[in-house]
């Protein structure tokens, strides 16, 4: 069994320890599977144990560890069968509500769309990862929300839960990340353009893709 134990990096301080601990997991450094001994932590980022553990139970919130009681905290370890039966139901869901988004959306509801995916795009430059996985998961529940159904907004999140989160599997190169953003802002222009259609194929594209 894999645990974290290995050289350590030099590391400014002042970084964030649980964004150290992702950018380790994206890199592959960190592989799926693998137990995070806390001391192991404390001495590879240079940090102290309850900053460990405020960045162990940030990332098992986010699904990018889990908790497993009376053992630790190990990196989570991707379900494939789970992760594409999650992506085929989100498409379900995400679609069908695709025209009634359309039709709901008002140009106060695009300009906070833009101003989410803004965000996101300022967050690849500037922001860590998980600052960029808060800013997208901002953007994509503001345009579900859209589609007026709150018990449909809350089903989709729940459904997210059940599978890691996306940026793990995701976002591993730049390329991917900007294209994320891009993607972003073409459902906002198929939205003004009032076409359903359009919006559905991104829709499905994104997840297919994440």
């Amino acid at each position: 069994m894999a645990d974290v134990s290995m050289g350590q990096p030099e590391i400014e301080n002042s970084k964030d320890v649980t964004d150290l601990v992702l950018q380790d997991i994206l890199a592959g450094v960190l592989l799926p599977g693998t137990w995070l001994k806390q001391i192991d932590l404390e001495r590879r980022y240079n940090c102290t144990r309850p900053e460990v553990r405020r960045a162990l139970d940030r990332l098992a919130q986010k699904r990018l560890v889990e908790h497993v009681p009376n053992r630790g905290y190990h990196v989570y370890a991707p379900d494939g069968r789970r992760a594409r039966e999650v992506s085929e139901i989100r498409i379900i869901l995400e679609t069908a509500i695709a025209d009634t988004i359309v039709e709901n959306a008002s140009a106060d509801d695009l300009d906070i769309l833009r101003k989410l995916a803004i965000h996101f795009d300022r967050m690849v430059l500037d922001g860590t990862m998980l600052d960029l996985y808060e800013a997208n998961l901002a953007f994509h529940r503001q345009l579900l929300v859209l589609g007026g159904n709150q018990e449909l907004v809350d089903l989709i999140t729940e459904i997210r839960q059940r599978t890691s989160s996306a940026p793990v599997a995701q976002w591993r190169t730049r390329a991917r990340i900007e294209q994320s953003g891009c993607e972003h802002h073409l459902m906002i222009e198929a939205i003004q353009l009032k076409d359903a259609e359009e919006l559905k194929r991104l829709v499905r594209q994104h997840i297919v893709q994440s």
